[in-house]
């Protein structure tokens, strides 16, 4: 005899936040002896946000889960899972401090680092948690402050990223229903650890303070990142779509981290998805790392350009190597106008 099944993940608010100072390509273009012309053809991004002294991940992160608490029509959650690959700290975790100040000072709480991936991680991590009914509603969060860790005179890094928050509140409820969370694709390369890296600061390259020391800055090979996100993510959403039962002309949207627009149209062409269905606002975002899908959702629902009903896929690659894909059929929500 089988029991009851376990309670799927559903997912029932959504909300964003961006730091208010907008930084547009002619800032950095002269700094870095390019032209705007040159960023967008290499990266799709006009402008994007910084945060300013004193605003860090903990307070986007607030931002960004108070809108989608209220979002799902109350402020209640009985735990927040922070993606995040800039905590305020190395130690402790930055998911308690949000915790507390949104008034969930008691609910359990844990970051996840996997970088552009770790929100869709994180997702997995509480579908879980309600799957084993450790938890009824759990408030995900992915936020960066990746202005903290760019070199402003690297070109291969310095347009691309951008600052900012995005949340979605989860809850137990029933397989199938709109807004429940598909089956999880995850997957990593370890062996390409370096491809996408930030040296300094860790337990192998500790920081100090001299004339010698290490690299405080995010580096990336930006041709090799490009063909190993085709590959991982192309696959990774493939996958998540036919663990769903959907063929990838089944589905209606496509929710996919914001790295950079030549990857998504490459992408997009690769899976033969018609660019009316791919998501994007990386033109006034950037690429904000852990921020970058709920950010995406959340965007696309104001705009109304992700209708109740739709059938969506979420996929997300980044350092680690690190990639990540699940899908749901968007649910009916609130708006804020």
């Amino acid at each position: 005899m089988t029991g009851p099944q376990p309670p799927a993940a559903v997912l029932c608010g959504v909300g964003s936040w961006l730091p208010p100072d907008v930084v547009g390509n002619d800032v950095l273009a002269a700094r870095l002896g390019v032209t705007d012309d040159w960023i967008r053809q290499r990266t799709g991004v006009r402008s994007r946000r910084r945060a300013e002294p004193g605003t860090a991940t903990v307070t986007m992160a607030v931002e960004a889960g108070a809108r989608a608490l209220k979002s799902q029509g109350h402020g209640q959650a009985d735990a927040v899972v922070l993606a995040t690959a800039t905590p305020d700290r190395l130690c402790p975790a930055s998911a308690p401090e949000v915790a507390a100040r949104l008034g969930l000072n008691g609910a359990a709480a844990l970051d996840v680092s996997a970088a552009c991936s770790g929100f869709v991680y994180a997702l997995s991590v509480a579908a879980g948690l309600i799957s084993a009914r450790t938890c009824r509603r759990i408030l995900v969060i992915g936020a960066d402050t990746m202005s903290a860790v760019l070199d402003p005179d690297d070109r291969a890094t310095s347009p691309i990223f951008g600052d900012g928050a995005g949340a979605v509140v989860l809850r137990a409820g029933r397989s199938g229903e709109p807004g429940a969370l598909g089956p999880f694709v995850l997957g990593s390369d370890g062996d390409r650890a370096d491809l996408i890296q930030l040296p300094a600061g860790g337990s192998l390259t500790r920081y100090r303070y001299t004339a010698h020391a290490p690299d405080p800055y995010l580096r990336m090979d930006g041709r090799e990142v490009f063909r190993q996100a085709l590959d991982r993510m192309g696959g990774a959403v493939t996958a998540a779509a036919a663990g769903a039962g959907w063929a990838l002309e089944e589905v209606d949207r496509f929710a996919v981290h914001q790295a950079n627009a030549r990857i998504s149209r490459a992408l997009a062409t690769r899976l033969g998805v018609p660019c009316e269905r791919w998501l994007s606002n990386i033109e006034h975002v950037g690429n904000t790392t852990g921020a970058s899908v709920p950010l995406l959702l959340d965007h696309a629902h104001r705009g109304r350009l992700l209708l109740p009903g739709q059938r969506t896929a979420v996929a997300a690659f980044g350092a680690g190597l690190a990639w990540a894909a699940t899908t749901l059929t968007w649910p009916e929500l609130a708006h804020d106008g």
